[in-house]
């Protein structure tokens, strides 16, 4: 996970769950780029932010520019895109979680299941978020 120089151009570093969880022991913070129908299962970690991917550009000066960021999503493609505008716009250390949050459930990760946001609908169309709890 090493981190190339300020005089080279910076390459995305894709890191494992396993990685992610020491990152985040180290003060590591998530940045969850998916957007809120996705959010029934959200990762259960200490220091999390919620930014919808669509809404990365507008929010960069809220974003901490003093500690590693780990950029996730649902299985790790949005939040290459999202790593790589961090890194052109000078977050120096951005990691990207591969597989996303599929990946980390899978792997048996912390993660919490927030029912009231459980998409239901017969196809893609006509989801909605069913509010049972």
């Amino acid at each position: 996970m090493e981190r190339a120089s300020v005089h080279e151009p910076q390459e995305i570093i894709h890191i494992s769950g396993g990685d992610a969880i020491h990152l985040l022991k180290m003060g590591t913070v998530l940045l969850d780029v998916r957007p809120d129908y996705e959010l029934s299962r959200l990762f259960d970690v200490e220091r999390v932010i919620y930014c919808p991917y669509s809404e990365i550009a507008d929010h960069l000066q809220e974003l901490p520019r003093d500690k590693a960021l780990i950029i996730a999503d649902a299985v790790g493609l949005r939040s290459k895109e999202v790593c790589q505008l961090l890194l052109e716009s000078g977050y120096q250390e951005v990691y990207n979680l591969a597989g996303g949050i599929v990946d980390w459930d899978r792997m048996g990760y912390p993660v919490s299941k927030d029912k009231s946001r459980i998409l239901t609908g017969s196809c893609m169309c006509q989801l909605r978020i069913r509010n049972k709890n």
